[in-house]
């Protein structure tokens, strides 16, 4: 009697597509939360910070028609300017000529339930893109971060976020 083993071929197939493995899924988006930047989730985020950014959009993802890239194009740039950041590259220079954004491209930011101070050209973070304030309010000063492109909570491209104060 020949005995049929499917059971380790269904949990294999089971496990990739649950872990997006499978051959049409996108490869692996680095999360902020993957950077050794970002604070511990049981920290406690700060009242008001700075930041500055990179944005790198593609064509159709911000209004302007200087951007042709297209999205998979702005992806790997975004993760090279990601890596040369954190390799200590000088993060002004990387913003000043790769930025989508207004250069300098710097941020003040009030935390949720915290009122901006318009003295500072502070902004809510209940105002800014979802990623963006997410990402910027988990990193400590001086740490790096990405906020990937997502249509929903990122809809302008992928950031790459300083923190200044």
């Amino acid at each position: 009697m020949k005995i049929l083993r499917p059971f380790p071929v269904v949990v294999l197939a089971l496990a990739l597509a649950l872990t997006g493995c499978r051959k049409d899924a996108e490869s692996p988006r680095p999360e902020a939360e993957t950077t050794a930047d970002v604070k511990r989730p049981e920290a406690v985020e700060p009242a008001r910070i700075a930041v500055q950014h990179i944005l790198v959009a593609f064509k159709g993802s911000i209004p302007e028609d200087t951007v042709i890239r297209t999205r998979e194009e702005a992806q790997k740039l975004a993760l090279e300017l990601f890596g040369r950041a954190r390799a200590g590259e000088d993060f002004d220079a990387l913003v000043k000529q790769f930025t989508d954004d207004e250069y300098p491209g710097i941020y003040r930011m009030a935390n949720a339930g915290v009122d901006p101070d318009a003295a500072v050209k502070e902004y809510s973070r209940t105002r800014m893109v979802k990623s963006f304030g997410d990402v910027s309010f988990g990193l400590e000063v001086g740490g790096i971060g990405l906020a990937v492109y997502d249509p929903a909570a990122s809809k302008y491209g992928w950031h790459i976020i300083k923190r200044l104060e």
